[in-house]
């Protein structure tokens, strides 16, 4: 008797297992998207500013003749904005979509 329901549970257990449910949206995936969208916005808005602020200021340094530390400045940016604009690419590479 025994033998006879743990046989049952096992087969039960089996069943469950094979289930494969339907993938669904999350109720709020719209409102994420949105606010993931806008996020990207600032990140390229911003990057395309810093960008313009250490070329200004590189500008400023050689025509006054002070001390040239812009250049840092530019490639920190340029470098910041290629791992900001490759996010994307290398989250799908991941995940595997």
């Amino acid at each position: 008797m025994i033998l006879t329901a743990t046989h049952e549970l096992l087969i039960q257990i089996q069943h469950a297992q094979i289930f494969n449910p339907t993938p669904e949206q999350p109720p709020v995936a719209d409102k994420l998207l949105k606010l993931v969208r806008y996020f990207t916005w600032f990140v390229l808005l911003s990057g395309i500013l810093a960008i313009t602020y250490a070329g200004g200021r590189f500008a400023w340094e050689k025509w006054s003749g002070g001390a040239v530390t812009a250049p840092k400045q530019v490639a920190g940016a340029l470098v910041g904005g290629i791992v900001a604009t490759s996010a994307g690419t290398i989250m799908n590479a991941v995940i595997g979509q």
